[in-house]
């Protein structure tokens, strides 16, 4: 199966876009993945071995979280899995050190 990589996790995958692996599950498609590339498994997993709450896996395009096996469904040699960091925003201006977003007007 395809493994997506997204921009900022590439440094820590040998720079690759898309690693291809041979599993069953989605479990074992990232367990292959980080034993190929270990310096990706602290940015995947916590300290418990759990996978990160800001990590999101789309299995082709389903949310790994939604389907009824989640981690444990299987996967086939076509399947593709994308790895999405969440990602929060928003910018502080001057005097709203808050993060909070506010209206600037122009």
């Amino acid at each position: 199966m395809t493994i997506f990589i997204p921009t900022p996790l590439r440094a820590f995958a040998g720079g690759s876009k898309t690693v291809e692996v041979q599993a069953s599950s989605v479990a074992a498609a990232l367990d292959s993945l980080t034993s190929a590339h270990p310096a990706l498994r602290n940015h995947l997993f916590n300290a418990e071995g759990k996978l990160r709450a800001f990590v999101n896996l789309y299995l082709n395009d389903e949310d790994v979280r939604y389907l009824p096996a989640k981690e444990a469904t299987a996967v086939s040699s076509s399947d593709t899995l994308s790895i999405i960091p969440s990602i929060a925003g928003g910018t502080a201006t001057a005097g709203n050190r808050t993060g909070s977003m506010r209206r600037v007007r122009g």
